[in-house]
């Protein structure tokens, strides 16, 4: 902003008159000083100046305003010599006191106004601006900072009150910057000490961004370097302009080394409040372990609301004292007498809660409204600033050099002289660092060469648990070494033991110790990995089989159970192919049953067709055994009903195939029919094939009864998170297939017959339909070998294996109940015209009816043209009836 002031030409007084001159107190006076105080809070997004701040604000201010009368009414200190001041509000942030310290320039701006004329042809008279001599202040390290690169191209000397950021100390930079408190650079070091006095060997460290909070960490972090012993887990910096949730991370942060108890905090007053709010929204009251900076020091507005978490907070400021004089000026200002003070209303508000009618600000009726009589300290909580000392030491700091300087340019004359109008910025710095006299506390106010005044602290730590009165305690003083009294000290929940802060801190759970060599207050973590916990500190060992770690891998924990469940995709497909095939195995069976009577259900043979779709239904059933959760009694029926279901239908399939073959080749050899042909002497040849399979089954169950077993190998993938036991029947592969293979053999010898029936007409009774069954069928588990065994090594071995096997066994079924019922239901139901009685004829009839139908049927497939063709009377069917 000043380079574009000085590049177009335009000068401060231009900007005045656009309305843009700051608002500001102006004292009239001989010499005019400058001050530069945040009586205002930094705004939100989009505007410069917040809420009033009582104490760095106001309480500053009007410790300036107090030493100017104080040095005015002395007669030995400037006689005759009144100071006058134009006092600026910084607002806390240092680009809007750049813009505001540009009025303590205006009057060394030179501007060419010949060219300017008025109406009347008059040159303008424009008045000349005061001239500040020096300026007081800033607060804030970053303030000072933007505003001395300023002041330094004017040569205008500059004393602060409060600004400890060790950058200020070289001289090459700022060297009309001095400071009436030490820098940073000795508070670290009593910081550094305080720490390693207490025992602690690992901290992190926290600083506002911005010189202050980062030169002061960073000459923490150089000096703890330089003394050695002493660990820094973390550096944290808190934005300038922190987002929401910012506060809320930098304690995560924290907490990531949670052993490093202690925290170093260089921070703004508003930061240090945040930071104590978000560890308290985090429930780590009297968890962490702070060390404040001067900027904590003994403020109460820091921890307000937040004193648990405050509790046990060392704290370090600079050695001061409470002036009782500006404690009498301060509680007896008043609307009334304090009227140069043009923010002295807003403070009123604010400090009795109560609301002024003022000009331009609306009433609002929610606050009740001042009356002008209240008084401070009576009508409201009153506690004298901790830098009002050294504002005060800072103008008389002043005052003393310009006093000695009146002596040497000035002798014996009454007022400012000549040499001292206007006063040489240079020559006045010479005698700023050359002043020594007793502050408004009885020390001694001096500068060395780089401007700053010498380390003297007190120490404080903020105690409220076994005390009548909570508050700050003073603990130990630093000048230029350390004395604490640590028997004086206690930490949170009235603890006098000092909390631990230490580099060998325990690993995290799970982490085994390897520890560093040559170090041995630290070591490195290691974590047990794979199925691997923490046996002890310094090593891992193996879960048992049936247990997984614990995720902080502290122990073990038992490996869940799991098993197909209903909802899994891998249930939903078999369960869907079940549940159509037993919807349609119903229908047929009911079919049957409506129509027992007629012609074709009794062609089909109805008892071995009862037989057939009952095993048929058990295979549909079976998949919901299959799925079902592992029990005894599930398990039980597995076994039971697994072989069963293909057992009966290939059995009932086998003994018709049987019978037509027999009855056809007996019919080759004699008329007489052959034996057990009737539906008594099927069934019971059924239920003796049945019969094998139920008698290996209950051999089975008395061998090794039935149990559940969980499989804590089959899912146990490298990460032990997705470790599972499965749970499920003691079935191995070998013996799933072992309770199929009797089903397998009855559906091979079945195949054979079918083969070798081939050559009966498609008329007679079912051997065709049945033939291709079997080849079906046949191919179907030929496909489901290779699936089955093909994924032993999946982690889904036990969901694949279930749905290839459910679904093999559901096709399987759904081909037997399609070849060999669907299209006599289809009859039945459609076509009842054809579902007639024919007329019987004998056994004999049939098999020479049969023999010259075969014989006719191979010799018109002869033929190329296919002209003859000779239609089987259908009568022969009956017979199989």
């Amino acid at each position: 902003h000043l380079l574009w002031v000085l590049l177009l030409g335009i000068s401060p007084v231009s900007l005045a008159q656009q309305g843009t001159q700051p608002q500001s107190i102006k004292i009239e006076g001989d010499i005019t000083l400058g001050g530069l105080f945040p009586v205002h809070s930094r705004g939100p997004a989009g505007v410069p100046c917040g809420d009033v701040k009582r104490e760095k604000g106001i309480h500053r201010l009007e410790a300036m305003l107090y030493a100017l009368d104080q040095i005015n009414s002395d007669p030995d200190l400037l006689p005759n010599i009144t100071l006058g001041a134009r006092i600026l509000d910084t607002c806390s942030r240092d680009t809007y006191a750049l813009e505001q310290s540009l009025t303590f320039v205006q009057a060394l701006i030179q501007k060419d106004n010949s060219d300017v004329r008025c109406s009347n042809g008059e040159p303008p008279i424009i008045p000349k601006p005061e001239r500040v001599v020096g300026v007081i202040g800033a607060s804030g390290s970053s303030v000072s900072i933007m505003v001395a690169n300023v002041l330094r191209l004017f040569a205008i000397p500059q004393i602060s009150y409060a600004s400890t950021a060790p950058e200020l100390s070289d001289n090459s930079r700022y060297e009309f910057f001095s400071r009436v408190v030490p820098p940073d650079s000795y508070q670290a070091q009593a910081m550094v000490d305080i720490v390693k006095a207490m025992g602690w060997n690992y901290v992190s460290t926290l600083a506002s961004e911005g010189n202050y909070g980062e030169s002061g960490v960073d000459a923490f972090l150089q000096i703890s370097r330089e003394a050695g012993g002493l660990c820094i887990a973390q550096s944290i910096k808190i934005p300038r302009e922190p987002r929401p949730g910012e506060f809320d991370k930098i304690i995560k942060r924290l907490m990531e080394t949670s052993n490093a108890r202690g925290v170093i905090i260089f921070a703004n007053e508003d930061d240090i409040k945040r930071v104590l709010q978000a560890a308290k929204k985090a429930n780590l009251t009297g968890h962490f372990l702070f060390v404040g900076s001067d900027s904590w020091g003994a403020k109460s507005s820091p921890i307000q609301d937040q004193e648990e978490v405050a509790e046990g907070a060392v704290t370090i400021l600079p050695k001061r004292a409470s002036i009782d004089g500006f404690d009498q000026y301060f509680t007896s200002r008043s609307l009334e007498n304090n009227r140069r003070n043009i923010w002295f209303a807003e403070f009123w508000e604010d400090d009795f809660k109560c609301k002024l009618t003022r000009p331009g600000i609306k009433y609002d009726p929610s606050r009740r409204k001042c009356t002008g009589d209240e008084r401070i300290s009576q009508d409201s909580q009153y506690e004298q600033e901790g830098k009002v000392q050294f504002v005060i030491d800072a103008v008389y700091a002043m005052a003393h050099a310009l006093h000695s300087m009146h002596l040497d340019l000035c002798p014996g004359y009454m007022g400012v002289c000549e040499k001292m109008d206007p006063v040489e910025g240079r020559m006045l710095l010479q005698y700023i660092r050359s002043v020594n006299f007793n502050g408004s506390a009885g020390t001694g106010v001096m500068f060395n060469e780089n401007g700053d005044a010498p380390g003297r602290y007190d120490i404080f730590q903020y105690q409220m648990s076994n005390v009548s009165n909570p508050g700050y305690k003073d603990i130990g003083q630093w000048t230029n070494h350390l004395r604490l009294n640590p028997e004086e000290m206690q930490w949170s929940g009235g603890d006098r033991r000092i909390p631990d802060s230490v580099c060998s801190f325990p690993c995290e759970p799970g982490e085994r110790k390897k520890m560093v060599k040559g170090v041995p207050c630290c070591w490195h973590c290691e974590l047990c990995d794979g199925y691997q916990y923490l046996l002890d500190e310094f090593s891992c060992d193996m879960c048992p089989f049936d247990m997984r770690p614990l995720p902080n891998r502290t122990g073990c924990r038992p490996t869940p159970i799991i098993k197909l469940e209903w909802s899994s995709p891998w249930a939903i497909i078999p369960v869907f192919l079940a549940i159509l095939g037993i919807l349609a195995t119903t229908g047929v069976i009911g079919t049957f049953v409506r129509f027992n009577d007629t012609p074709i259900v009794r062609a089909s043979g109805r008892e071995l067709s009862y037989v057939l779709l009952t095993g048929i239904f058990l295979i549909y059933l079976i998949t919901f055994l299959m799925i079902a959760e592992p029990s005894v009694a599930v398990c039980a029926f597995r076994r039971l009903l697994l072989g069963l279901g293909m057992c009966i239908s290939y059995a009932a399939m086998l003994t018709k195939t049987n019978r037509i073959y027999r009855i056809f080749e007996q019919g080759k050899k004699s008329v007489t029919p052959p034996k057990f042909i009737s539906p008594t002497s099927q069934l019971i040849i059924t239920f003796i094939l049945i019969s094998v399979q139920l008698l290996g089954v209950f051999i089975w169950f008395g061998v090794m009864p039935p149990h559940t077993i969980i499989d804590y190998e089959e899912q146990k993938p490298p990460n032990p998170e997705f470790a599972r036991g499965v749970l499920k029947c003691d079935m191995s592969d070998l013996s799933l297939m072992l309770c199929l293979s009797y089903s397998i053999v009855l559906m091979i010898t079945c195949t054979v017959y079918a083969i070798k029936s081939r050559g009966v007409p498609e008329t007679f009774n079912e051997a065709k339909p049945i033939g291709f069954t079997m080849y079906t069928t046949c191919i179907i588990w030929l496909a489901f070998v290779p699936i089955f065994f093909g994924t032993a090594q999946s982690t889904e071995k036990m969901f694949i294996q279930t749905t290839t096997l459910t679904v093999s066994m559901s096709l399987s079924a759904t081909v037997s109940l399609g070849m060999l019922y669907i299209p006599k239901v289809y009859v039945i139901i459609f076509h009842p015209e054809q579902n007639v009685q024919k007329r019987k004829r004998s056994f004999k009839a049939v098999v020479q009816a049969a023999t010259v139908s075969t014989h006719l049927s191979m010799k018109s497939s002869e033929k190329q043209n296919g002209e003859s063709k000779i239609e089987p009377d259908r009568s022969q069917e009956s017979y199989f009836s």
